[in-house]
């Protein structure tokens, strides 16, 4: 079993985000449709973004040696 990772997760939603951008943009969906697209839309921005803070996050931790990293084992 294989457990997605957060980047394919972030690549996963941005490229869906991606779609759903494209779909508004046509114009050419009912109201209803256009309405929940957006909605799908909103939510994976915000999941995007909660993933790159997350990263964002991680690498300073990194780089400010708060976090410990045992390289003689």
């Amino acid at each position: 079993m294989s457990t997605q990772t957060p980047v394919d997760t972030y690549e996963a939603r941005y490229a869906r985000l991606q779609e759903v951008v494209a779909q508004l943009e046509m114009g050419e969906l009912s109201l209803d449709r256009t309405i929940a697209l957006y909605e799908e839309g909103v939510v994976l921005a915000a999941e995007c973004q909660a993933l790159l803070d997350a990263a964002e996050l991680r690498v300073q931790q990194l780089q400010s040696g708060e976090t410990a990293i045992d390289l003689e084992a």
